[in-house]
């Protein structure tokens, strides 16, 4: 290649350079809205949901809504660009109070039928009183009933597979750090996805 050739294809490779910068430009970095909607009896999940929102939060320009299930509004939902719901382990699945509050993404806000929810990002967290007790089943549970209202689902940014659980049992009472990281990681890991999200859909708009 000579010379002449060499600058043609810098000039050339510079141009397209350019106009990717200026496309990506043209799209708005807005912030992020982050749902953390849980329950909780014991504070055990409330306080993974607090961890949670500590890890969106390092996400810069998110705004996050921290609230316990029954307290989530329909404009609560419709607002946000990621949904992350927290559940203790009753029985080996979600607590009453968290399936009830996805029936009434029909029942009551009536979001099923016109997929009100599709497109936003989803994840899920999940304390129980031992480790075989069926945290893993909960989360699964509440991805699925995501995945349902065509959400994108997304798992952890540690080393769990579906989302962060902690246990609470006698044999390790309460939230220890480990457990705390592992929520943080999932609210991060949730709010770029959401972010990344956000920024494809305003290109396609």
């Amino acid at each position: 290649m000579n010379r002449r050739e060499l600058l043609r294809d810098v000039s050339i490779a510079t141009a397209a350079a350019s106009l990717v910068s200026s496309a990506q430009a043209q799209v708005p970095a807005a912030g992020i809205n982050v749902l953390i909607a849980y329950y909780s009896v014991t504070g055990n999940t409330e306080k993974m949901a607090q961890g949670v929102a500590e890890g969106a939060k390092t996400v810069s320009g998110t705004s996050v809504v921290l609230k316990r299930v029954g307290e989530v509004t329909a404009e609560d939902l419709l607002s946000s660009d990621a949904v992350i719901i927290g559940s203790p382990v009753y029985f080996g699945n979600m607590a009453g109070e968290v399936k009830t509050f996805f029936d009434n993404w029909l029942l009551k806000f009536d979001f099923f039928r016109e997929f009100k929810m599709r497109n936003k990002v989803g994840g899920a967290f999940a304390t129980g009183g031992s480790i075989s007790n069926g945290k893993e089943i909960t989360m699964m549970a509440i991805l699925e009933a995501m995945l349902i209202n065509k959400m994108i689902i997304t798992s952890a940014g540690g080393t769990f597979g579906f989302g962060a659980s902690a246990t609470t049992g006698p044999d390790s009472p309460g939230i220890d750090e480990k457990e705390l990281a592992a929520a943080r990681d999932l609210g991060k890991r949730v709010t770029e996805v959401a972010g990344v999200n956000k920024r494809g859909l305003a290109q396609v708009q």
